[in-house]
């Protein structure tokens, strides 16, 4: 297998916030921008992302875009409310020893050897 060897960066020149933004940073911005306008009003930063231009300002964007999407969940989390269990007695009940039945002749619609009234009308 082939080594391939890579420089290591200059540290000096490899961390620089004026250069201009790459296209990665602009597609993390927009997709940023789609969840900031989900955010109540008074949670959006207002700043428009047609004018960031550098990687300071991108970060500077991405950093308040992301403090107010997790302030925006804490405050909705704390307006979440449980629902209040209501207080009961706990019955421990038994089954009886054996189910009460009804008689045999009553069950079947058998008549008990008396004769209905016969109505007048």
């Amino acid at each position: 297998m082939t080594v391939i060897h890579v420089p290591r960066p200059d540290l000096k020149t490899a961390m620089n916030p004026d250069r201009p933004a790459n296209a990665l940073l602009k597609a993390q911005i927009l997709h940023l921008h789609d969840a900031e306008l989900r955010l109540p009003v008074r949670r959006q930063t207002d700043i428009y992302i047609n004018a960031i231009k550098t990687e300071r300002e991108a970060a500077e964007y991405i950093r308040k875009v992301t403090m107010a999407i997790h302030e925006a969940h804490g405050a909705a989390a704390l307006n979440r409310t449980k629902p209040k269990r209501k207080r009961a007695f706990e019955i421990a009940a038994a089954a009886a020893d054996k189910p009460v039945r009804k008689p045999k002749s009553l069950a079947k619609g058998k008549t008990t050897g008396r004769a209905k009234p016969k109505r007048k009308g």
